[in-house]
């Protein structure tokens, strides 16, 4: 009986203690998984850890780029905002120039109507001036008197020796002689009916040699002129006849240049025979008026050419940015 009891506790007692390390098995293979899954969190926390960290670098990086790009555009905008004053003011500028472009235009149509006017009586001059030159000429030709008219200009020179004693300015006998002949052919030529309306001055112009001083000389080429005019448009004058003398007074004017304006021999040196002379010109009316005319244009011509070059000198001086 008893050694059945022993047996059967200890079949019980073998039992109990196979379930026991059954579970304590069981316990540790849960342990070991827990442990094990802890350990893999850790490592993957570790590493999504490191990634995280990787990128938080990479968005570093790449915030740096960004603010870099960000100076890079705002240097460009500053760029682009320094060119678009530059093209404003290349623009205005421009602006300035085309209308400056369109007074000079609108001026020189003014100019070339004004030409285009004043075209016919310049026309009219130049015809005038060539049939008073060669009816001058077709009066003296054939004359006993020594006189030389001037092919372009109907001015003409009578040598002051003719006139005068050397170094003075009294009309000698053989000069009265040749002005009681010379001025009513002159007279009657450029005073007639045919050319007295053309004409707006008629200049007695006295010159000597280049012996003396200027003032010496400007003084007796003065009086010598006045001399001769004195002698024909003075009261007491029957050179010219009332009518005559009444439009010979109403445009005659006296002058002396002195030594300035000698002549030349074919050497090119000072004649000094020639250069002691009167010489008798005219001017025709409009004949000034042509001339500042011209004046005026030429100065336009110019001041445009001046300012042409100093816009094209601004210009070349002037650019954007690169």
């Amino acid at each position: 009986m008893s050694k059945l009891f022993r047996r059967k506790h200890d079949e019980e007692t073998t039992y109990w203690l196979s379930y026991s390390d059954m579970m304590a098995g069981l316990l540790l293979c849960f342990v070991l998984i827990i442990a094990l899954s802890a350990l893999h969190s850790n490592i993957i926390f570790d590493q999504k850890q490191d990634e995280l960290l990787g990128k938080e670098k990479e968005l570093l990086v790449q915030s740096n780029e960004l603010d870099q790009e960000k100076l890079t555009v705002s240097s460009q905008r500053a760029l682009l905002d320094d060119q678009q004053k530059a093209l404003i003011a290349q623009e205005e500028k421009l602006a300035s120039q085309e209308d400056k472009l369109n007074q000079q235009s609108k001026l020189l149509g003014e100019l070339q109507a004004l030409m285009d006017s004043q075209q016919e009586k310049l026309d009219s001059i130049i015809g005038v001036r060539t049939e008073l030159v060669k009816a001058l000429k077709e009066e003296f030709d054939d004359s006993d008197l020594e006189v030389e008219v001037d092919a372009q200009t109907g001015a003409i020179t009578f040598n002051s020796n003719i006139l005068f004693e050397y170094n003075k300015d009294a009309l000698k006998e053989g000069g009265t002689e040749f002005l009681d002949e010379f001025l009513p052919r002159y007279a009657s030529v450029l005073l007639g009916d045919k050319y007295k309306d053309y004409i707006s001055e008629i200049i007695i112009q006295g010159h000597t040699d280049q012996n003396g001083t200027y003032l010496y000389n400007l003084d007796l080429s003065q009086k010598r002129a006045y001399s001769v005019a004195e002698y024909c448009l003075g009261d007491d004058s029957k050179v010219l006849d009332e009518k005559a003398l009444e439009n010979m007074r109403s445009v005659v004017s006296v002058g002396g240049s002195s030594y300035s304006d000698p002549v030349y021999d074919d050497d090119g040196k000072i004649d000094e025979d020639a250069s002691r002379r009167v010489e008798i010109l005219f001017r025709l009316k409009d004949e000034e008026m042509v001339s500042e005319m011209m004046e005026i244009l030429n100065s336009e011509k110019s001041d445009n050419s001046q300012e042409n070059n100093e816009d094209h000198e601004s210009n070349d001086n002037d650019g954007f940015y690169d």
